[in-house]
């Protein structure tokens, strides 16, 4: 579990001029981790600092930086050595980029010059349903007596979902093509006409534990190595006509994106929360003092989208979602404690989707799908959109704000929308 420090000083700044600037998401206070690579030269690992990243491998080589897992090519080395090496590298580093060390600008290499990649290999990727407010709203269209799915209030759902196609933010998403039935009846298979966005929290896993062992509640918060963004790019047409009988499948598969930065379950300590009261309670295989006390974490999120129009246009993304996480009915240590409470053995490196960050307010409906209830949306140009257009570019954002601590950020996750490939003869 994370503990207060120094590292997260308010007062503290950085010799990175750019990490002082207001409205940063990499002050000082945030040092995320992540995988990076420049011209002629193989990806490693970095520090987000500012505008700047933070060469770790090369921090290493200067003696900075003890643990070698910080020049591997990927995040897995450290995150499979767990939460004490990741806390111990973000003391190395807070005190090595705080005012007051000599400025070892030969470390840092500029973001613009950078090409992000994905932080590690994702061993396993499950994806949650922990909205009270996206399940109660799509289910009533379902069953207006009973919109939430009879477990909802006793564990937090999820489903397993495709590993190999999660990719790093920037990349494109290829509209895909799939199989449902029409309104008349009649059966179709062609390119979707119903592509959605999901915005939601990723969850990265660190440690294993053996096939069989449970993760208890007293343990979950330590599997958690870090946050980011998450979108659970959704095929509505094809997602409706194939889940009663098992579930999303082709729906979900074709691409989820993630946000290249992973911010610390250490750098959110000052934005934990007590989490929502729950009625009826928890088992207690899902319960504990900490989770009640500290299990949320208040962070805003935004869900944004740029048409080709307005990218001509020279206009900024129009703002289609504006929720916060602190309110999701499940936390991430009951996601991680329930996903192992059959024994089974979740790794480092392991993905958890939190699923659609929806709130009570009607600028917190983190989908399409859920805005749409109320008919298609009108941007500020006079385009309307009720599913994303080819072209179209979501682009996610978050902030972690509290009272007395200085906020951070976690980038940004962003996709377009390329249109459909040719089937083939």
């Amino acid at each position: 579990m994370a503990q207060r420090d120094a590292t997260h000083d308010p007062a503290r700044k950085s010799w990175v001029a750019s990490a002082n600037t207001p409205g940063t998401d990499f002050p000082v206070q945030n040092l995320p981790l992540g995988v990076f690579s420049t011209a002629g030269a193989a990806p490693r690992c970095g520090v987000a600092i500012g505008d700047r990243i933070l060469d770790l491998k090369a921090a290493h080589g200067a003696g900075l930086v003890s643990n070698p897992a910080a020049t591997a090519d990927s995040l897995g080395p450290l995150m499979t050595e767990g939460r004490r090496a990741s806390a111990a590298l973000r003391t190395e580093v807070s005190a090595l980029l705080s005012e007051g060390t000599p400025s070892r600008t030969d470390l840092l290499v500029p973001m613009a010059a950078a090409r992000m990649h994905l932080p590690t290999t994702v061993r396993n990727f499950s994806d949650f349903m922990a909205s009270y407010d996206h399940c109660a709203r799509l289910g009533v269209r379902r069953d207006p007596k009973n919109p939430l799915p009879q477990a909802f209030r006793q564990l937090p759902v999820a489903y397993h979902s495709r590993a190999s196609s999660v990719r790093v933010s920037g990349e494109a998403v290829i509209r895909p093509h799939g199989q449902w039935q029409r309104q008349d009846g009649t059966m179709h298979f062609g390119p979707t006409e119903a592509m959605d966005y999901e915005l939601e929290m990723a969850v990265w896993i660190a440690g294993d534990n053996a096939i069989g062992e449970p993760v208890p509640m007293s343990r979950a918060p330590d599997r958690i190595f870090g946050y980011g963004l998450l979108n659970d790019w959704s095929v509505r047409d094809v997602q409706r006509w194939e889940m009663p009988p098992l579930g999303p499948f082709l729906g979900k598969s074709v691409s989820t994106s993630v946000s290249a930065w992973i911010v610390t379950a250490e750098a959110l300590a000052p934005f934990e929360m007590p989490a929502p009261v729950q009625e009826p309670p928890a088992l207690p295989y899902l319960d504990s003092a900490w989770n009640r006390s500290n299990g949320a974490l208040a962070v805003r999120m935004t869900a944004a989208i740029l048409t080709p129009r307005m990218r001509a246009e020279g206009a900024a993304p129009f703002v289609l979602t504006d929720t916060q996480f602190a309110g999701m009915y499940w936390t991430a240590a009951t996601m991680v404690a329930h996903h192992a409470s059959n024994g089974c053995n979740l790794l480092a490196g392991d993905l958890l989707g939190s699923g659609t960050v929806s709130g009570p307010e009607e600028t917190a409906r983190a989908c399409l799908a859920e805005i749409g209830l109320t008919g298609p949306v009108s941007l500020p140009n006079g385009e309307t959109r009720r599913w994303i257009q080819d072209g179209d570019e979501i682009v996610f954002r978050a902030r972690a704000e509290a009272p007395g601590a200085v906020p951070i950020g976690f980038g940004e996750c962003r996709g377009v929308l390329n249109p459909a490939i040719a089937w083939p003869a």
